[in-house]
């Protein structure tokens, strides 16, 4: 008989604010991609394709993420999903119109240099601010 260790009754928590996406900040129904592809912009990248459209019903910004299985097996899409995340997390903040934006990336995001990423997403931005695109 092995005797395990007591776990806590309580989960500690931390008081580190997250870094990630809140609620809010995120692209999460089905409906909502549609009505930006449909009725939005687009704005092309050289590693990615921006969809985006004003959206006056949101407080703030709202950012989406579509990574289809063209793009490679799970744990690639997986890749690709957690390092756009944190490049967009990176700059965010530069943001400042209520939109919705649908960030659609390509294979070469997997084996591109982060850097190079982080000033694409930055670019990108700067340019949906702008309001530039087709």
């Amino acid at each position: 008989m092995s005797i395990l260790p007591a776990r806590p009754a309580v989960k500690e928590t931390s008081n580190k604010v997250s870094q990630g996406f809140p609620r809010e900040a995120r692209l999460l129904k089905h409906a909502d991609f549609q009505v930006v592809y449909k009725q939005g912009r687009k704005h092309f990248s050289g590693n990615m394709t921006a969809f985006y459209r004003e959206n006056q019903d949101t407080v703030g910004p709202r950012v989406g993420f579509t990574v289809g299985k063209v793009l490679g097996g799970a744990v690639d899409r997986n890749r690709i999903r957690r390092r756009m995340r944190s490049a967009v997390r990176n700059h965010f903040r530069e943001l400042a119109r209520p939109l919705d934006l649908v960030l659609h990336p390509r294979k070469s995001v997997l084996t591109l240099e982060f850097s190079q990423l982080d000033a694409e997403v930055m670019q990108v931005f700067a340019a949906v601010q702008r309001g530039r695109g087709r």
